[in-house]
Parts: structure tokens; C-alpha cells; sequence
């Protein structure tokens, strides 16, 4: 299978090769997944362990008055020496990265790799996929509080063009509601009931060898996000296929699912199957492979020759 080069929407990636060009200039191959991973694990379990976010404040007990709902995160040491650390509060997700995903030349399939997420305070609605379009409002730091990334302002985005663990992190939470919206007297608005989370990751499932501002390259990142609204079942392509469903390896990973791959135009970006309108690469759109005469979507999808593999991933049905 080939494996071509996919343009995320959000964070843009730069892809790196081993060589020896015309001046005898060595650029060193990247690191190993096996081999960073266990040194990013490490870093951030010793993070978690001596740091401590404002947890109080978000407690409606002791919450103080005119509070922003802001996460400040600190030392565990001196004044602050009794503060429960992060670590008691994070639950453990792993995910397998392969270095397909991350256009890596070294093979290696399926490396588990750990992202820690903590629950700073539950939305009021229901929670997205990792392939869902979310509204959001975020920071992304290095470990040290290092500011790389932020957006001030509610923004959408497809969380599989995001990095990965971002993302899946972002899936573990649970969203506001519309009814919940407050427009401030600046233009700007609030969602009152916005779940707030905080996501730390190894770079792995992040930027691994490409440089991600100050944090640098094979950096643990951490991201601080307010999720405001989601699209229930997000149809990126529009091709009545629910992008969730184009997960076809249940991977939680959307961008190595491409039924057409090895017939696509090598002179185009290679479209996974939540981006492309004609899954199977047979010139007859999906939506239409799976509607009726009334363009009413067929449930089950249609499987006209019975082998197991509905028509709209069947190029030989069309």
C-alpha cells in the first residue's frame, strides 16, 4: 500500500527523510516512536506529580466570587505543598500510532501511546467523536507553561485534523448547550455551561519530530480547552456517511481509512474516505450508492451483490 502525504486543516505538518545530499550534508533520521515514547511518558507522570491546578476555584463550594472559569496550573511546593497533584485527577487513554501517521520512513505498527485527561468541570450536553466538527476555545503549551498555540475566541474545528491526542482528548468531553449562550456586551459570548478539560500528551500523539514553537521537537504538549458546542454525527464530506463510520479499522484514527487509495490521481492529495464524496473511487458518488430514487438514505447501507462490502465501498458496484 502507499502511503501519501495528507494536509491536516489545523496543524500543519512538515515531513523529514534520512539522506545524504550533494554537499555531504547527513541529516539525522528521526527518533523512533518505541523510543521517545517512554521518555515522554515519564516526563509527563513527573509533571503530573509535582504540579496542581486551581481545583478549588472550580468547586462550587469554595469558588470565589466573580471567578473566570480560568485554569491556572502551578509547583506543588512551599505555600502550595498540600495541593492534590494533577496526577490524581488525570485518567490514562492510550492510543496505537504507527509511523504511517505520522509520515515516519522507520517502520513501526501499532506503538501504545498515553494521553492523560482531566475533567476541570463537565459540560451541560452530550459528548462529540474524535471525529466530530467541535466548537471550541483553547491554549496549547509546553509542560513549562510555554505558550504556543491559543484561540481567545469560540472557533470550529474537525477534530481529526487535529493532532491526535488533542482530538481524542476533546472526545472525552462533554460540551455546553445552545440554550446556554450569553452574549457579552464586547460582541463576544460566553456558553455558560462549557465543559473544561485539560489534556496532556506525549508528541507522539502531538508534533513528535517537528517543531512546535518554543516547546521544540519530541515535546510532551498540554492543552487547555473549553468545549462549547459539537455536530452530532459531522458529515465532513457530505456524503451521508457520518464520519464517525468512515473509521473503518476502529482506530480512532480517520486519515489511514482510504478505500481508493491505490486508484486515486498521484498528482492529488490523497482523500481518506470522511473527506471523499466517492469512497470506492467508482464514479458513482456514495450518497447515491446508498439512497433510493427519492434520495432517501438506505439503512441498511445497500450490499447489492451480497458479499459483505456495501456498494459504496464496492468499486465493482456501481
Amino acid at each position: 500500500m502507499k502511503y501519501r502525504l495528507i494536509v491536516l486543516l489545523v496543524f500543519g505538518i512538515t515531513f523529514f527523510s534520512c539522506k545524504k545530499d550533494d554537499d555531504g550534508i547527513i541529516t539525522v533520521p528521526p527518533s523512533l516512536l518505541a523510543e521517545v515514547e517512554p521518555e515522554d511518558d515519564e516526563t509527563i507522570k513527573e509533571f503530573l506529580n509535582t504540579h496542581f491546578y486551581n481545583y478549588e476555584d472550580f468547586d462550587e463550594v469554595t469558588m470565589p466570587e466573580g471567578f473566570d472559569y480560568k485554569i491556572v496550573i502551578d509547583t506543588i511546593a512551599g505555600a502550595n505543598a498540600d495541593k492534590t497533584p494533577m496526577m490524581d485527577f488525570a485518567q490514562a487513554i492510550t492510543l496505537n500510532v504507527s509511523n504511517t501517521h505520522l509520515g515516519l520512513s522507520a517502520e513501526e505498527e501499532d506503538i501504545p501511546h498515553t494521553y492523560y485527561y482531566i475533567e476541570v468541570q463537565k459540560g451541560g450536553g452530550g459528548s462529540p467523536t474524535y471525529a466530530d466538527s467541535t466548537l471550541v476555545r483553547y491554549q496549547g503549551s509546553a509542560l513549562d507553561g510555554t505558550l504556543f498555540d491559543e484561540s481567545q475566541d469560540f472557533l470550529w474545528q474537525e477534530l481529526p485534523s487535529t493532532y491526535r491526542g488533542y482530538g481524542d482528548g476533546i472526545s472525552q468531553m462533554y460540551a455546553g448547550t445552545s440554550e446556554n449562550i450569553v452574549d457579552n456586551p464586547d460582541g463576544s459570548y460566553e456558553i455558560t455551561d462549557r465543559g473544561i478539560a485539560i489534556i496532556v500528551m506525549p508528541s507522539g500523539l502531538a508534533a513528535f519530530n517537528r517543531t512546535v514553537g518554543a516547546a521544540g521537537t519530541y515535546a510532551p504538549v498540554l492543552f487547555k480547552v473549553e468545549l462549547g458546542l459539537y455536530v452530532e454525527d459531522t458529515d465532513s464530506d457530505n456524503d451521508g456517511i457520518p464520519s464517525i463510520m468512515e473509521d473503518l479499522n476502529n482506530n480512532r484514527y480517520l486519515l489511514d481509512d482510504n478505500t481508493d487509495e491505490d486508484t486515486e490521481p498521484l498528482n492529488l492529495p490523497a482523500l481518506p474516505n470522511y473527506r471523499d464524496a466517492d469512497d470506492d473511487g467508482d464514479g458513482v458518488s456514495t450518497r447515491s450508492e446508498i439512497s433510493d430514487e427519492n434520495g432517501d438514505i438506505i439503512f441498511p447501507y445497500p450490499d447489492s451483490n451480497g458479499d459483505g462490502v456495501p456498494d459504496y465501498l464496492d468499486p465493482t458496484v456501481n
